[in-house]
Parts: C-alpha cells; structure tokens; sequence
C-alpha cells in the first residue's frame, strides 16, 4: 500500500493568494525564511526548495485550484519520487480556503518526519505570512 500523508488546513486568503505564496520563489522565501528556492506556476518547470534539500518538478498547476509537484528529498535513494497535490476550496464564500494536501509514494521510513515537517515548514509560516500580507 503507498505511503500517504492526508493533511487538511484553513488558510485565511483567497486560494490565488495561496497558490502564488507557494509558486513565488521571493514570496516562499519571505514565509519560510529558507534560502532563494527555484519556484514556478509553470507545468514542466523543475523547483528547488530549501537550499537545494528538496527538488522536483511541477507536474499541473491550475490556477487558484490545484498544484501538483513531483517532489524529492536530497537524502532519498536516487530516482525516488514522490508526488504532492495541493488542492484549494473557496466554496464557503468568504475570504478563506480550505487547503486539502495529499503526499503519496515516499520512503516509509520517512513520513512520521515528513507529516511533521509540512505542519512546520509549510502550514505555520504560510498562515503566519498570509494573515501579515492581508
């Protein structure tokens, strides 16, 4: 069975503003404090996170719904890849949206960190930086 990460989040900005904090390397670098990272809304564009710890490609990306990345740490064996989607819902009509994330197909060894790390490293500091732009 593939290994999977299910995470739920509320974030307080509409889902353009979300998706472009998560596309733009400037603004990803503002909300994680990490290095520079190579970040498009390009299908087909390769990204590099963190200093170069996490790499991949963006495999679909649409706009204020949906973004998929097949995504890599630099400590998994070679060729491995997993994949990342990042689906956004505005339907509650307010200025919200509800971030529903799946990570499948990584070294299962892995997730307890990786669960762990997407709260860290991506939910606090997006929500932290979304609430400071508004």
């Amino acid at each position: 069975m593939p290994h999977t990460i299910h995470q739920e989040v509320t974030l307080d900005a509409d889902a353009g503003r979300v998706l472009d904090a998560l596309t733009d390397a400037a603004q990803f670098a503002q909300l994680t404090g990490a290095p520079a990272a190579r970040l498009s809304a390009t299908e087909g564009e390769r990204i590099e996170l963190f200093g170069g710890h996490i790499t991949g490609r963006n495999i679909e990306f649409v706009p204020s719904r949906r973004l998929v990345q097949a995504w890599r740490a630099a400590s998994w064996p070679e060729g491995a890849y997993s994949i990342v989607k990042f689906d956004l819902d505005q339907s509650n009509g307010g200025g919200s949206t509800r971030l529903i994330f799946d990570h499948t197909g990584f070294p299962e060894e892995h997730h307890d960190d990786l669960a762990a790390g997407w709260h860290k490293m991506y939910w606090e500091p997006l929500n932290r930086y979304l609430s400071r732009a508004r």
